[in-house]
């Protein structure tokens, strides 16, 4: 009988009920339990599982170059990191808000990470999101639209409810992608949020995006009600290339 309620239990795809039953029956705490215990057992069980599995799928699919964690943040070096505001940060007051968030700094001092931890924060919350190497971002959706999927790109981008940017105007914009960022902007404004990281001060973002009108555009949408955190100070990666690992 109990053999036939594991198979049952997997084949309906049950699989936290499944471990929750079987270490049960091998360890007889089942025994010790009323049948009210046992089932709410059971379903927190599955529960835990299901949003276990939710959280790993989110991080595969939000496309993490590496692994990051706000446990992991060093405040003993300074670089302009406040930990009260990492903290505020990390509530995510600012995505439910649908504010955007901009990391800026010189290369080396940790925006990526703190980017990417942020979005490991959301993903482990239930949000959906996105990390993405700007320019490489722009590249894709150049081919895709001469593939005639642009739009279709376009709405997955909008749907995510935390898309990172990350080194941002590393490379120049050319004429199709200060369009397609501008359809991106426009697309998730006070709908969405955004987190930018760049090297460069967002002062001179408006040189970066170049051509006036689309500059503007783009700026007026995410400038005035944006979060920032603005780093300062020499490389990390310099900092510690004799040590074996190298955290934020």
């Amino acid at each position: 009988m109990n053999n036939e309620t594991l198979d049952k239990l997997r084949q309906l795809r049950l699989y936290g009920m499944y471990d929750a039953f079987k270490t049960n029956l091998e360890t007889s705490v089942k025994e010790t339990l009323t049948a009210d215990q046992f089932i709410s057992l059971l379903v927190a069980s599955e529960w835990d599982d299901r949003r276990n599995r939710s959280v790993e799928r989110s991080i595969r699919l939000a496309g993490f170059r590496y692994k990051a964690s706000l446990e992991q943040v060093d405040y003993s070096i300074e670089r302009g990191l406040d930990k009260n505001q990492v903290h505020r940060l990390a509530a995510l007051d600012f995505v439910k808000e649908h504010k955007d968030l901009f990391i800026t700094g010189s290369t080396g001092t940790g925006k990526s990470y703190l980017a990417t931890a942020l979005g490991y924060q959301a993903c482990q919350n239930g949000y959906k999101v996105m990390y993405v190497n700007t320019a490489k971002l722009m590249g894709q959706l150049k081919l895709a639209k001469a593939k005639g999927t642009i739009l279709a790109e376009l709405k997955r981008i909008e749907r995510v409810d935390l898309l990172i940017l990350d080194d941002f105007g590393l490379q120049p914009f050319d004429p199709q992608s200060r369009i397609a960022l501008l359809d991106i902007i426009e697309d998730r404004h006070q709908k969405r949020s955004t987190v930018v990281t760049s090297q460069i001060p967002v002062k001179e973002w408006y040189d970066i995006i170049g051509e006036k009108t689309i500059a503007d555009a783009v700026l007026d949408r995410i400038v005035h009600h944006s979060l920032r955190v603005e780093l300062f100070g020499e490389s990390l990666r310099r900092r510690n290339s004799k040590t074996e690992n190298v955290f934020l």
